[in-house]
């Protein structure tokens, strides 16, 4: 399957929710400037044809139209089928979760701090959510109570998210600015590390490691 063809199948698949009354596609839906205040209840009120679902599924994936999307994807090789023989599974990725107390604060701090896109927020107020940068996702999930022990993450140097990252230096400077990085420094294997922590005190680790 191609990346356009994905791309058509999440939007009918949006249709469907819709129809079927799933309120997770009001947070999706608040994506577009005008649905921004509508509650998810509104969001599923609304008239909701494909070319709806497919301006919304562009927008998630950093176009500003899906006429937009169309044409980067028909400028982009496709070597899906050469690289990945038909019938073969193949792990297209791993995203990690953070637990939050507030999806809506912590989808902001990313967004404002960090440089993320919020790709969505389900619920309203939200209770799950995802935000992206580049090649780098996460995504957010309320809890009413954090499900570590007091005091564990830093006895244990936990790592809640580890982040690879090419140009490490500029980011880092990025994040200075912002006044949410810790000390860049060399870990004993050769690779360069800092810490941003989120509202809640995950640790998100960014990482650059040496050729090998």
């Amino acid at each position: 399957m191609s990346k356009l063809d994905s791309f058509r199948k999440q939007a009918k698949q949006l249709v469907r929710w819709h129809r079927e009354g799933n309120y997770s596609v009001g947070g999706r839906a608040r994506i577009l400037p005008r649905y921004r205040e509508l509650t998810d209840v509104a969001v599923l009120a609304l008239r909701f044809p494909l070319a709806e679902a497919q301006e919304i599924i562009a927008k998630e994936n950093g176009y500003e139209s899906w006429a937009s999307l169309k044409t980067a994807m028909s400028e982009e090789p496709n070597s899906d089928s050469t690289a990945h023989p038909r019938g073969k599974p193949f792990l297209k990725g791993a995203i990690p979760i953070l637990y939050v107390s507030s999806v809506q604060a912590s989808a902001a701090f990313f967004r404002d701090k960090l440089g993320f896109r919020i790709d969505f927020l389900h619920g309203n107020p939200p209770f799950y959510g995802s935000v992206s940068r580049d090649g780098a996702r996460l995504h957010l999930r309320f809890v009413h109570e954090t499900p570590f022990v007091a005091g564990i993450i830093d006895r244990e140097q936990l790592v809640c998210v580890f982040v690879e990252v090419e140009d490490i230096k500029s980011l880092y400077a990025e994040y200075v600015g912002a006044g949410v990085a810790d000390r860049l420094h060399m870990e004993p294997w050769g690779g360069l590390v800092f810490t941003v922590r989120d509202p809640d005190g995950n640790p998100v680790y960014f990482v650059w490691q040496p050729p090998a």
